[in-house]
């Protein structure tokens, strides 16, 4: 069963359906001899703006470098194929991190490194941000001619907090 709305409920709804522009071919039911009643300079009402920390939003992510192919990552896992290069994210917010990633990758690659680790850190209670936020930065359009794959690393060179990354040769 349904009630009937309340006056109040009512005034709202037509608030509510005057600040709508409806779909074509569809009109917004208001009933009638009802007046929306104007805000009072006094209304506690303000229009709902979303705080700044809140409007930015993960980004969307491109199609993710695949996963190291197993034998190499099985050598860097053992140590047998060296990591030439480390950077350690520890510390930055999410725009230096993101920053600091590109110029690191596009450095080692530039240098003839073949793998990376990039320790991220597994933030607190495992929800870190970098953390979040890494794969996303790898699979950025620009790094897809630096990038051949990306893994999760061995426990020893820290585990769900790190990221081997299998550089492509230069070109």
């Amino acid at each position: 069963m349904s009630r009937k709305a309340r006056p109040d409920e009512t005034r709202l709804w037509a608030l509510v359906a005057a600040t709508v522009r409806p779909l074509p071919g569809r009109r917004v039911v208001v009933e009638k001899n009802v007046e929306p009643e104007p805000p009072s300079p006094t209304s506690s009402l303000k229009p709902y703006a979303p705080a700044a920390h809140q409007t930015q939003k993960r980004p969307v992510p491109q199609s993710p470098p695949g996963e190291i192919e197993p034998g190499r990552k099985r050598r860097l896992t053992r140590e047998r194929d060296h990591l030439e290069f480390r950077l350690d994210l520890h510390g930055f917010n999410q725009d230096a991190a993101k920053a600091a990633l590109h110029r690191f990758l596009l450095n080692a690659q530039a240098d003839g490194a073949r793998a990376v680790l990039v320790i991220t850190g597994k933030g607190y209670q495992g929800e870190g941000v970098l953390r979040r936020f890494a794969p996303d930065w790898l699979a950025d359009p620009a790094l897809r001619g630096v990038i051949a794959g990306v893994s999760e690393a061995h426990r020893r060179h820290g585990g769900e907090g790190a990221l081997y990354v299998a550089l492509k040769r230069r070109g």
